[in-house]
């Protein structure tokens, strides 16, 4: 018996995509849903499995990135156990130490937070969607030397059933995209 049939196969792709993170959205847990399309089947929908909507009234916080900030999920899958599952791991580097970031930071750590990933290639990811994402490790520093980093470095990991979701329609210049309900409100500062 098989479990899950395979649906699609994959061509090589050109050499046009670029690495690196635009920015980070974070979002206060929350229990309300999010919309995924789940019509068809992945073979015959090219956006199954793709968040296509906010829960209303949400806020997301925008923080801008440059440098190596970077995203890594890795798939976990146990024969013995009969076990998959998907751990996310977001490391952002912030420069510049102010009270105001530190006690967002302390905020960061107390909850446990949705985070969207906006990439330099134009797609947006959800981090922690159904269990929230933890701050599990930083560093605030300032450095030894002139040009050492004087800011923070911080860590967030999730660890979900699903691997994360693409919003639908997502751009390098739009990180909601096409979403039928969008954020209510976006915070940039």
């Amino acid at each position: 018996m098989a479990c899950s049939d395979i649906s699609a196969g994959r061509q090589e792709v050109c050499k046009d995509s670029i690495g690196g993170l635009q920015g980070v959205y974070f979002m206060n847990y929350t229990t309300s849903s999010f919309v995924i399309d789940d019509t068809g089947t992945e073979a015959t929908n090219p956006d199954y499995g793709m968040i296509t909507d906010f829960p209303a009234d949400s806020t997301v916080y925008y923080y801008e990135l440059k440098g190596t900030s970077a995203y890594t999920e890795t798939v976990n899958s146990s024969r013995e156990n009969g076990t998959t599952f998907f751990s996310q791991e977001l490391t952002l580097n912030l420069k510049k130490l102010t009270n105001e970031m530190t006690t967002q930071m302390k905020l960061l750590a107390y909850g446990r937070p949705i985070i969207f990933v906006h990439t330099k290639a134009g797609d947006t990811l959800a981090l922690g969607l159904r269990n929230g994402a933890d701050l599990t490790g930083g560093t605030i520093q300032t450095g030894a030397g002139l040009g050492d980093l004087y800011g923070y470095s911080l860590t967030f990991t999730g660890e979900e059933d699903n691997n994360a979701r693409f919003l639908y329609g997502s751009s390098k210049t739009d990180p909601f995209g096409q979403l039928d309900v969008q954020p209510a409100d976006i915070v940039y500062s």
